[in-house]
This record gives structure tokens, C-alpha cells and sequence, in this order.
């Protein structure tokens, strides 16, 4: 497990996911990925206080995936060391009417991290060129002029989607927002396992739906646009990984360490040094506290 690198898994060059794996041969047991992931965590973890301390950079966590591709057993177990007040999850659902009043982005920046802490967008702004091209209707609803009827979108529509992603996200690094993005790479085959063990207990009944199986019939629709996104969005402020999601468990490691690899390079975060006044004077401060009378 621990010779996993942020490498192995990011899109530096265009990809085709038919051709990726959705699990490693690794070796590696239950146990031992549970340990794994703890220990990383705990890393982690200490690095958001610093990170919290200093107070420069924010970090977005962006995932993106088909229906049970882990996202939210991935959030849970990834971020549980984590101190509660550095670290927001946002998980995206059809825009409100409210939402709707705006551009698309817009949800989307007022739920950016702030400076010290992590944004978690669970589903994210790439589900306006994932679902609506699914469905393209759903365009309708976002009141664009010009186009009144799915007949009305232009040819280079999306095209000049992924160029106004990729300016949002240029914009938020380059004023100190840091970027990852994960595609959990499910096979369609584990996806009906997982929907299958949905209906089979019962505490996880709560989570199918009938458009889950409508949903699955367009599974190649929607790997072709996830490949359309990646390929078009993949870039060094803010690249792709893709993850082999098969085994949660491994899927959890990976992101963590892939997230605490690259950290490390922000040698600039560290914490914050006490004002020379203070420091010179802590032992009167201390001197002051250990009386009874204060």
C-alpha cells in the first residue's frame, strides 16, 4: 500500500475509461487497508491545523462518480480525524428554484472553502455538463437566452462549458484555493452488486430509488461525457485522478494519500510564528497565570 503514488492515478494525457482498471491487485488485506487509511488520515489531520493556522489556502475536494461509487463511505472514513471546524462537506442535488435565479456556478462559489479549511463537494459543478447532457432539458430550467427549446442549444455549447470550468477553477487557484479532483471509477458490474445489496438489507433500502435501474440503462451515455469532462478539464492547477473504485476501501486510501502527497509540496504552510512582543514575554505570562489570585 504505501508505494501508491499521486502519479499512478492522475490525467496528464487524454484518456480513454474503458481502458482504465476499477480495481488494483495489490495484495493488500481489509486490515491492512483500514490501517493504512488511519494512519494516513492522522496525517492529514495534523496538517489541516497547521494548515488551519496559517490561513492562506483553502482546499476543494471535488468527487465525482456513478450511483455507488462510494462517495459518501469515502467522505466518512477519509475525513473522520479531521477537526469538525476544518472541513465542510457540500453535497449537490438539483438546483433550487432559489439556485436557478443565477448562473450555474454560482451555487458553487458561495460553498468554496474558506482560507484553512476543506470543501468537500459531493457531486459538484461537473454536473452541469454530466447530467444535463444526459439530459438536456434540464437546461430549460436555467432560463438561458436564446434557448427556449433543447432544438436551441448551439453546437459549441459545451464546448464553451468546459472552457468556463476551467477559467472558474484557474480563478480560485490563483487566489489560493487548492484543487483535487477525483473520479471514482466503478465497473458496471460492482454497481449491481451494490444496488443489489440495497434492496437485499434492509437498512440500506432507504438509498434505492426506481431511477436508479432508469439511471443504469444510460451508463454508457454517461461514461462518455465523464471522459468528454476529464479529457477537457484535466490540467496541472487542477488535474484529475482516477480511481479505481471497485474496493472502498482501497478507493479511500488512494484519495487520502494522493491528497497528502501533494500537500507535502506546499512547503509554504506552516505555522504561524507569536509576535516578537509575545514571545518575549511569555514567562511573565505564565508567571501571571500560575498565581491563584488571576
Amino acid at each position: 500500500m504505501e508505494d501508491i503514488k499521486s502519479q499512478d492515478f492522475i490525467v496528464n494525457s487524454e484518456v480513454k475509461l474503458n481502458e482504465l482498471p476499477t480495481r488494483l491487485e495489490n495484495g493488500a488485506s481489509k486490515k491492512q487497508k483500514k490501517k493504512a487509511l488511519k494512519k494516513v488520515g492522522k496525517k492529514l489531520s495534523k496538517m489541516q491545523d497547521v494548515m488551519y493556522a496559517h490561513n492562506r489556502y483553502g482546499v476543494l475536494v471535488v468527487l465525482q462518480g456513478m450511483d455507488t461509487s462510494g462517495k459518501d463511505s469515502l467522505i466518512r472514513e477519509t475525513f473522520s480525524k479531521f477537526n469538525p471546524r476544518g472541513v465542510v462537506v457540500h453535497s449537490f442535488k438539483p438546483p433550487t428554484r432559489r439556485e436557478l435565479q443565477y448562473d450555474y456556478l454560482w451555487r458553487h462559489y458561495v460553498a468554496l472553502p474558506q482560507k484553512g479549511k476543506y470543501a468537500i463537494f459531493n457531486r459538484s459543478h461537473y454536473e452541469n455538463v454530466l447530467v444535463t447532457r444526459v439530459n438536456p432539458h434540464f437546461l430549460l430550467h436555467e432560463n438561458i437566452p436564446g434557448i427556449e427549446n433543447v432544438e436551441d442549444i448551439p453546437a459549441d455549447f459545451w464546448d464553451k462549458r468546459f472552457n468556463q470550468i476551467r477559467n472558474f477553477e484557474k480563478h480560485i487557484v490563483q487566489n489560493g484555493t487548492i484543487v483535487f479532483k477525483f473520479f471514482l471509477h466503478l465497473s458496471k458490474e460492482e454497481q449491481r452488486k451494490r444496488l443489489l445489496r440495497r434492496l437485499e438489507k434492509e437498512n440500506k433500502n432507504w438509498k434505492f430509488a426506481p431511477s436508479d435501474l432508469s439511471e443504469r440503462k444510460l451508463w454508457d451515455e454517461y461514461w462518455e461525457y465523464y471522459q468528454q469532462a476529464i479529457n477537457n478539464t484535466s490540467l496541472p492547477f487542477a488535474p484529475w485522478y482516477i480511481i479505481p473504485a471497485d474496493d472502498k476501501r482501497e478507493a479511500r486510501y488512494i484519495v487520502a494519500k494522493i491528497i497528502y502527497e501533494e500537500m507535502k509540496k506546499y512547503i509554504d504552510i506552516i505555522e504561524p510564528q507569536l509576535d516578537s512582543s509575545i514571545q518575549e514575554n511569555i514567562e511573565k505570562y505564565k508567571d501571571k497565570l500560575s498565581k491563584s489570585d488571576i
